[in-house]
C-alpha cells in the first residue's frame, strides 16, 4: 500500500494531534473538553477504518459473497459515542459549577485562586494556634 492510500490514518492522526494539543496548550476549560472530543472522534474514526474490509460486505449469508466487514468495531463505536456525549455533558456541566464558584473557567486562574485560598486557611490555622 501506497502513502497515499492510506491518507485516512493520517487524518486519523492530524485529528489526534490536534485534539492532543488543544489539551495540553489551552488554559480554557471549555477548549480543553472541546479538544478532548476531536481527540476520541480521531480514535472512533481509526476504529472504523480499521474494521471495513476493502470489497467486503455485511456480515448476512449470501451466495457469491466471501468478504465480511467485522460489525463489531461499529457496534463498539456506537457504545462509545453514547458514553463521549455523557462525558462530554458531564465535564459541561461541572465547568458551569466551576464558574459559578469560582467566576472563572480559565485553569491557571483557578490553580492562582486555590492556591491564594489555602494560603488563607493555614494562615488562620496558624493564628489559631498560636492564640
Amino acid at each position: 500500500m501506497t502513502a497515499l492510500g492510506l491518507y485516512n490514518y493520517w487524518i486519523v492522526i492530524f485529528l489526534m494531534m490536534v485534539g492532543f494539543y488543544i489539551v495540553i496548550a489551552s488554559n480554557n476549560l471549555i477548549k480543553k473538553i472541546i479538544g478532548l472530543n476531536i481527540f476520541q472522534t480521531s480514535v472512533f474514526m481509526l476504529f472504523i477504518f480499521m474494521g471495513k474490509v476493502a470489497g467486503g460486505t455485511a456480515p448476512i449469508l449470501a451466495d457469491g459473497i466471501e468478504n465480511y466487514s467485522n460489525p463489531l468495531t461499529h457496534v463498539l463505536i456506537l457504545t462509545a459515542i453514547v458514553v463521549g456525549v455523557a462525558t462530554t455533558s458531564l465535564g459541561l456541566a461541572l465547568i458551569v459549577r466551576i464558574k459559578e464558584a469560582y467566576d472563572t473557567i480559565e485553569e491557571d486562574e483557578l490553580i492562582a485562586l486555590d492556591t491564594e485560598r489555602d494560603m488563607e486557611e493555614a494562615n488562620i490555622q496558624t493564628k489559631d494556634i498560636d492564640n
